[in-house]
């Protein structure tokens, strides 16, 4: 795995991908509520617009792991460790931990009812602290945090996760991201144009109700040049004290999902569906400089042989199974809305995502 030895000096992987439409030169990036799209202006007076947030990207990074149709991680990645939520009666799958929005500080995961697992996670976590006649205390370690972490799903150290528990690490779990990304457009300029939603029986109806013809206003934007960034926190990874095996399984992970993004995750929506505008097969980092990105093939080769030897280091067996009770979540839900103070540590938040 030369890749990996070559970049021992760095404390960062620095990427930067030039993108362009795939058809015309439109495109519609990502929008937030009240706000409509990231607008702002350099110094210099350039015009930037941000095309797809860390938060988004993070979001479509993960996906690349799955398979749709066979509700399973793709291959060469099956064996790597994640939480797969069973429904308490059917014993269907209903989600998992890398589909989930808050990985495995989903509700569904940790407020399901399934007190085996949590109690497990929570003894585990407690392992992280100095134990004092009260609880946890001083500061946490990172380091038994993400050997736990790794063991249940490493897809949490790359993209981060949070669990706001007070009664798991003292709500005090906090992973940053491994890997961040985010797309930015330069010198923008917006194309304004519209439309009208056409009723042909009865134009003049009432439109709260969808009846009748309903006028748009629609807001794409071209650029000067569109560009997607990725950094690796080299740094952060080591800091965890893994091993080298593990460190380069989550170096290999992260690098075969930027190569899956960019060769099969750039339709961002209808109207903003791009492509890298140069060779997909020839990526270089811009930091540290030299570094060639490894092709898919050899990532992929590299990943099973990482997977075999990181085995000791998962859970077993490697999906772990956990019971989600509709009644259990539908009772934690009323006792939040009732104001039940006892839930309220409950209540699940993501910081920076």
């Amino acid at each position: 795995m030369n890749y990996y030895e070559a970049l021992s000096g760095s404390s960062r992987l620095l990427i930067e991908v030039p993108l362009t439409p795939i058809q015309g030169q439109r495109f519609q990036p990502t929008g937030f509520p009240d706000l409509g799209a990231a607008n702002y202006t350099l110094p210099d007076g350039t015009e930037k617009l941000l095309v797809e947030s860390p938060q988004s990207m993070a979001n479509r990074l993960e996906i690349t792991l799955w398979d749709e149709v066979a509700n399973n991680l793709v291959e060469p990645w099956r064996g790597l460790p994640f939480i797969q939520v069973l429904h308490k009666d059917t014993r269907q799958i209903i989600t998992n931990s890398i589909l989930e929005a808050h990985r495995l500080n989903s509700p569904y995961i940790l407020e399901g009812g399934d007190t085996d697992f949590t109690k497990r996670l929570k003894d585990e976590l407690q392992e992280a602290f100095v134990s004092g006649p009260d609880g946890p205390i001083g500061a946490i370690n990172l380091n038994q945090v993400a050997k736990i972490v790794f063991k249940y799903d490493p897809n949490c150290l790359i993209h981060g996760l949070f669990i706001a528990k007070k009664d798991m690490g003292s709500g005090r779990v906090r992973v940053p991201r491994l890997l961040s990304a985010f797309i930015d457009a330069s010198d923008v300029r917006p194309v304004e144009s519209g439309g009208v939603k056409n009723d042909r029986i009865n134009p003049s109806g009432d439109t709260k109700t969808g009846y009748g013809n309903v006028p748009f206003h629609r807001t794409e934007y071209v650029a000067d040049s569109i560009t997607a960034f990725f950094n690796i926190d080299l740094a952060q990874l080591r800091g965890y004290g893994l091993g080298s095996d593990a460190e380069g399984l989550l170096l290999t992970l992260s690098l075969w999902k930027i190569r899956k993004f960019l060769e099969a995750g750039l339709k961002l929506r209808t109207a903003c569906d791009l492509r890298p505008k140069y060779d997909v097969d020839n990526i270089a980092a811009t930091s540290p400089e030299g570094f060639d990105v490894p092709i898919i093939a050899d990532l992929e080769k590299n990943a099973v042989v990482l997977l075999k030897n990181c085995m000791s280091q998962f859970s077993s067996p490697s999906v772990t199974n956990v019971v989600w009770d509709p009644a259990i979540a539908k009772k934690s839900k009323k006792a939040k809305e009732g104001g039940d103070e006892s839930t309220d540590e409950t209540v699940d938040k993501e910081v920076g995502d």
